[in-house]
């Protein structure tokens, strides 16, 4: 009898209740520019409706990390949301424009950001 091999899905789980708050980050923002990925190859492709189901994933995800946050923390806590609100209006610009080059513009904000989540995971780690 074969040995059973985890299915994608359980290694996703698995890797999700295993991470830090600083991974779980990182996770967010590896999946929201996934989507954005997606969505701008079937804006490309004239697929109006997965555009758009890719694209609300996305800023389902940007608007998650930004209802998560603690204003209170001060002024790292506002900036990040004034990135995130400015993201989704970029986001809903580019839908009604069907412009792949500001879902990239936002891409590739939201990967300058899980950068420096992954320095703050990474220190997390090795303490």
């Amino acid at each position: 009898m074969a040995p059973l091999m985890a299915s994608p899905q359980a290694y996703r789980q698995s890797a999700v209740l295993s991470a830090s708050p600083g991974e779980l980050v990182v996770m967010l923002y590896d999946a929201a520019r996934r989507f954005l990925r997606q969505a701008s190859v079937a804006m490309n492709e004239g697929e109006v409706e997965r555009a758009h189901n890719a694209l609300r994933r996305a800023e389902l995800i940007v608007a998650q990390l930004d209802g998560t946050l603690d204003l209170e923390q001060g002024q790292i806590s506002e900036r990040l949301h004034s990135i995130y609100q400015f993201c989704l209006a970029h986001l809903t610009r580019g839908r009604m424009g069907q412009d792949t080059r500001m879902l990239e513009e936002v891409s590739n904000l939201l990967g300058e950001l899980r950068e420096a989540w992954t320095e703050v995971a990474e220190h997390d780690r090795e303490r």
